[in-house]
């Protein structure tokens, strides 16, 4: 197959590798300090919740962590997907329901070396971490 883009031929190989060269991860939020887990944890808050601080409960503070972590660990992940399909790496995949997962936020937070910035943050905006993680559900219940 053969398509044309800008009055060039390419096959559809080409192509296919353009498309997906043009999406981008520039519009993730950075979220490496204190100040962006605030900025990046209000913005949740407002805009993912719809809430303000006056009327959110320690729920709606759980949910507003929990996607600003989220946001931090989706564009790692899109960018090894990106790298293992530029790379044409084989995977494997095993999944194995042995075991009770529990509770993930806290986990995720030491993985991607933020929860001295999450703790921080969350104690300049008066919260308490631990009251937030224990609004997480249990997996394995």
């Amino acid at each position: 197959h053969y398509y044309i883009t800008n009055n060039l031929s390419m096959t559809s190989e080409e192509s296919d590798f353009l498309r997906r060269k043009q999406i981008s991860l520039r519009g993730l939020p950075e979220i490496d300090s204190v100040k962006e887990v605030i900025n990046n944890f209000n913005r949740h808050l407002h805009y993912t919740c719809a809430k303000d601080r006056n009327v959110a409960t320690n729920k709606d503070f759980y949910f507003a962590l929990a996607n600003t972590i989220m946001d931090k660990l989706v564009g790692k992940w899109i960018r090894t997907q990106q790298s293992y399909h530029k790379q044409n790496v084989k995977r494997v995949y095993y999944l194995s329901l042995e075991f009770m997962m529990g509770r993930t936020l806290s986990n995720t937070m030491i993985n991607l070396m933020l929860e001295g910035a999450c703790d921080e943050a969350l104690y300049q905006l008066g919260l308490d971490i631990e009251e937030l993680e224990s609004e997480e559900p249990d997996a394995g219940l």
